[in-house]
């Protein structure tokens, strides 16, 4: 049992990897910063830039998780996400992924409403 109690704490291969990269890069800019190297603290401000996409694309490809609590099966940091593909309901990275993504999110967050034969609408 960890320190944190029995909870899904979110790791996983998206998050470790964009982590690393922005800690790097902001270790790099620091250090690049404290020598007065100017283009050392571009090339690390620019590295924490890719980490952000790097987060983002790994999200896309399935190594990211969807909003909220996952099944407790689902917590090993790598256990691939098969909702992913076609996009999280109210994901801000889902929908700037695409409109197919986009689109997908939308109807899965939208509740589906069937309508019967006797209804009385035309």
């Amino acid at each position: 049992m960890s320190a944190h109690g029995h909870v899904d704490m979110g790791h996983t291969v998206a998050g470790w990897t964009g982590t690393t990269l922005a800690l790097l890069g902001t270790t790099g800019a620091g250090a690049a910063f404290c020598a007065a190297w100017a283009p050392g603290i571009w090339l690390g401000l620019a590295l924490v830039a890719v980490a952000g996409l790097v987060t983002w694309l790994l999200h896309l490809a399935g190594w990211g998780k969807p909003s909220g609590p996952r099944p407790e099966s689902e917590w090993d940091w790598r256990v691939r996400d098969t909702t992913a593909r076609t996009g999280h309901a109210d994901c801000l990275g889902c929908r700037a992924g695409g409109p197919r993504r986009a689109g997908a999110s939308a109807l899965a967050a939208r509740p589906v409403v069937s309508l019967s034969a006797g209804d009385g609408r035309s």
